[in-house]
Formats: structure tokens, sequence, C-alpha cells
């Protein structure tokens, strides 16, 4: 016999009245995402390496363009609120100490996939896309490439490339920046 059992979903405002009331730690690593809470992944040392290279390079390119917010809230509806690795976002007055961006105000989302690259391609990903998230990418640090998803739209993202890391690529909102790939997946010239 199987039982069909049905689940409350989670709002942001519940969400955050669950911090309040101490039910769970405001440093405790989970994220909200379709009205679940779901436990993040620990950091390794690979991603960890990733995401400061990845700091290094768009600080540079979109000085005074954009604003980097790494591992920090994203507002996508009333029932997401996920916490990419790094969330380039319009640059806002208050540095966003009013509100955690929402999808008008991303330029584009990246996560960083050491152990994660199914639950980001599969969960995250197509909510991203659903939200009208421009594009998201996958840095890929195990098998080194990157993933770009584009078009979105209701199912997710009509458009998946995966480039190799050789490859330069340059954001939608960007045309102009370019990124090699390679500098997200080896040290660099300090």
């Amino acid at each position: 016999m199987t039982v069909v059992a049905k689940l409350r979903a989670l709002s942001v405002q519940d969400y955050h009245r669950m911090v309040d009331a101490g039910i769970l730690a405001a440093d405790e690593r989970v994220e909200l995402i379709e009205g679940q809470l779901y436990t993040m992944a620990a950091k390794g040392t690979a991603h960890s390496a990733a995401v400061t290279r990845i700091d290094r390079v768009l600080s540079r390119l979109l000085a005074g363009k954009a604003l980097l917010r790494f591992q920090d809230p994203v507002q996508l509806s009333d029932f997401s609120e996920p916490e990419p690795d790094v969330a380039v976002v319009k640059i806002h007055p208050l540095d966003y100490e009013d509100h955690h961006p929402t999808p008008g105000e991303v330029f584009w989302l990246i996560e960083v996939a050491d152990s994660t690259l199914r639950r980001d391609r599969n969960l995250k990903v197509p909510v991203y896309g659903r939200s009208g998230i421009a594009e998201s990418w996958i840095l890929d640090v195990q098998k080194r490439c990157l993933h770009v998803f584009r078009q979105p739209g209701e199912q997710g993202y009509g458009l998946e490339q995966r480039f190799s890391e050789q490859d330069t690529i340059s954001p939608l909102a960007f045309p102009n920046c370019q990124i090699a790939i390679r500098d997200w997946l080896q040290p660099g010239e300090q």
C-alpha cells in the first residue's frame, strides 16, 4: 500500500521566522528552494579555490559595472531563496541591505560543482530558469568545464552549452567581457 503525504511548502517569510525564532540557526547551512529546505554541501578545497579565482577574475572585469555576491541569498520567489556560489547583480545604492536581490536585479548566477553537479543541474538551475534569470553557469571543477544555461522559461532553460577549459566566454549582460575558463580552474598570476 502506498501512502501519499501532502507536504506544506515553506515561504520565504516562514523561513525567516524560523531563523528569528531560533528553530534554524542564522548560520545553519540550508537554503530554501521551491518551498523545501535543503542542506547545503560542505565546501571542499577545490570548490573554495574556484570561488576565489572567480572573485579575482570578475572583480577585475566587472569593476564599477556589477556587484558580486558570494554564497549569499537571492530571492527568486515567495518560495525560493537559494544561495548560489556567485551572484552577479546590479549595483544597488544600499548594497542590498534592505532586501536580497530578486530576478530583475540579477545578471547571472554561477554554481561551482565539486561534488554537487547533479543537484545544481537538476534542482537549482531549473529554478533559476523558471524564475527568469537570463543565464546561469555551473563550473564543474572535476571535469574541468563550464555548463552554460540560457533562454529561461517555464521548464527551466531552453539552451545548455558546455565549454572546455580552453574556451573563452562572455556573459549575455556583458558581451565585451571575455572570460577565459582556465583562469577559474587553475592558479593564475597574482
